[in-house]
């Protein structure tokens, strides 16, 4: 792809808005080499396909030569961004941000080069300057235009408590652009207020304010709340492929086209054909292969394909509608799991099946009834015949 259809790609594939979309375009095709930043507080261990849209994006100005900045909000997340939220969101605890941030890097990296990004922690700043910054911020903004924001306007509707904390956040997030003298800066339309705010506390720093490009939400798999950890509506870069092509394939039909275009990179003309030729189960066996496949490579792909139609297709069963097994532990051997989906009265007669074949995860036969599983829930189980089962920790 040249240059000029690059930018043009950048500036439209996934794009809900950009502030200011002349200004950034001119930059763009001058050749200035820009700081483009992007945020993530460390709520949860997983990044996962929602996230992934908008890391997509930030590999798109790092393909094009631009030096992308990745700040783990490790201070922030420690009070909580209120966007979107209609409570205020549980304070994150020191360990807690530590555990999380274990793994993004690793995670990132399916999508962005890490190597070559600058990553900062916000920590660096915020735990060193102390009240005296925090005072000078704290003039960027005011109370009314906080309370101005819909998220908070609705909680006060509903006598829902806001702490001051969460009305300096967007300060907070602002002051990051500051530090890393970001010249543009990405997010959810859901950012918007912070994104603008950051313009507004550059400006009040003496600093030329920054660019914004935000990228749509995408729907989980309820089909009804953007995908979060905290709704269980989330597919994790980190899953196995047989996850993660069993949640792709429980979608609701109609988000199927929103997937294609955010999820993977197909050119939009492709997708196009696709949704034209191909009945809406081979469409969504379609999608499952090409992002199982970002993740996890084609040969991966193809057998979780594989693996999903011996055990759906060719039984006419619904993935979306298998009752749940619910397990208390991670890890669980092939005859507890038997126990607990309570097919069968005694322990003999499950420890029986399984060396029989009967029992399977993922599609893979289990015949040793004392091998010791490692899951961490979305699995498929099959128990006998005709028992189907969708693994819950």
């Amino acid at each position: 792809m040249d240059k000029g259809k690059a930018v043009e790609h950048l500036l439209t594939r996934n794009v809900d808005e950009v502030i200011d979309r002349g200004h950034l375009e001119q930059t763009l095709r001058s050749g200035r080499k820009l700081r483009v930043k992007l945020g993530i507080d460390p709520t949860s261990p997983d990044l996962h396909l929602g996230h992934a849209v908008v890391l997509r994006k930030l590999a798109e100005f790092q393909n094009l030569g631009h030096r992308i900045v990745l700040i783990i909000g490790d201070f922030t997340g420690k009070i909580g961004d209120p966007s979107g939220r209609s409570e205020a969101r549980k304070p994150l605890t020191d360990s807690e941000i530590k555990r999380n941030m274990k793994e993004y890097l690793s995670q990132a990296g399916k999508i962005i080069d890490v190597k070559k990004a600058e990553v900062r922690r916000n920590s660096e700043w915020f735990s060193k300057e102390g009240a005296k910054n925090v005072i000078e911020l704290a003039s960027a903004g005011s109370i009314q235009q906080m309370l101005r924001r819909a998220d908070f306007k609705k909680r006060l509707e509903s006598d829902q408590d806001i702490t001051l904390l969460e009305t300096l956040y967007p300060l907070f997030q602002g002051y990051d652009s500051v530090k890393v003298k970001a010249d543009v800066e990405l997010g959810g339309t859901d950012q918007k207020f912070n994104l603008l705010m950051g313009r507004r506390v550059q400006r009040h720093f003496k600093m030329k304010e920054q660019d914004v490009l935000m990228t749509p939400l995408l729907i989980g798999l309820d089909g009804e709340k953007k995908m979060s950890k905290s709704a269980k509506n989330y597919i994790g870069l980190t899953e196995n492929a047989e996850n993660m092509f069993g949640k792709i394939m429980s979608l609701r039909d109609a988000l199927v086209p929103e997937y294609f275009s955010m999820c993977t990179e197909l050119g939009e003309r492709t997708i196009k054909e696709l949704k034209g030729k191909l009945p809406p189960r081979d469409l969504k066996m379609r999608l499952g292969a090409e992002i199982v496949s970002l993740y996890h490579g084609e040969s991966k792909a193809r057998k979780a394909r594989d693996n999903w139609e011996k055990i759906f297709s060719r039984r006419e069963i619904v993935p979306g509608k298998l009752p749940e097994l619910k397990l208390k532990s991670k890890k669980i051997s092939v005859l507890d799991l038997v126990l607990a989906a309570k097919m069968v009265s005694s322990k003999s007669e499950a420890r029986r099946l399984v060396m029989q074949g009967a029992v399977e995860i993922n599609g893979e036969v289990k015949k040793n009834p004392n091998e010791s599983l490692e899951l961490k829930g979305g699995e498929t189980a099959k128990v006998g015949k005709k028992n189907f089962f969708r693994i819950k920790i």
